[in-house]
């Protein structure tokens, strides 16, 4: 039975259909959207994932965010089966410069989808060198290398969401004569 009164018809057409809201995180969850919005009938949904915010969506896995730049060291017990000469050297972070993210957004490698990445693996980068190009509010924002030196390890992967204070980049610093 549809209200007489006008007022309350429209909150009663307006109304949360719960259900909905449900399929919607779903399928959000699904195709791995980090945050949306949406407005209709004077109602606003905004749902957004990852950064502690993990509680408003049910069921949402958080998002994978590198914490330790090196692998975790073997076990005291575990003997080495390839000679040491063979086994890459262990990088002390002591002697690494982190570029870390200073802002939260997007990462993206490149300047286009078809462009080759700004640094790779291996670069040797120079002060004031566009390392990476971070998305927040449709604004595209460069960051550059604040020292010189060589790029020993990507923690960001193309397209992904970074958070305030995540690691990009390891740099080797070059050792000035």
């Amino acid at each position: 039975m549809a209200s007489k009164n006008p007022a309350r018809r429209e909150r009663e057409e307006s109304s949360v259909d719960l259900n909905e809201i449900r399929e919607l995180i779903d399928l959000l969850i699904e195709r791995d959207v980090a945050e949306f919005e949406m407005e209709k009938s004077g109602m606003r949904i905004r749902i957004r994932r990852g950064s502690g915010m993990e509680g408003f969506v049910p069921g949402a896995p958080p998002l994978a965010i590198p914490q330790n730049p090196l692998p975790p060291p073997p076990p005291a017990h575990a003997k080495s089966a390839a000679p040491a000469e063979a086994t890459a050297p262990e990088e002390s972070t002591e002697e690494l410069y982190i570029v870390k993210s200073p802002i939260v957004g997007t990462f993206y490698a490149a300047s286009a989808p078809t462009a080759p990445s700004f640094v790779k693996l291996g670069d040797t980068v120079q002060v004031g060198q566009v390392l990476c190009i971070i998305e927040a509010m449709k604004l595209m924002n460069e960051i550059e290398s604040e020292v010189a030196g060589e790029i020993v390890r990507i923690y960001a992967e193309n397209g992904q969401p970074v958070e305030y204070g995540q690691s990009l980049y390891a740099i080797k610093p070059s050792i000035k004569k």
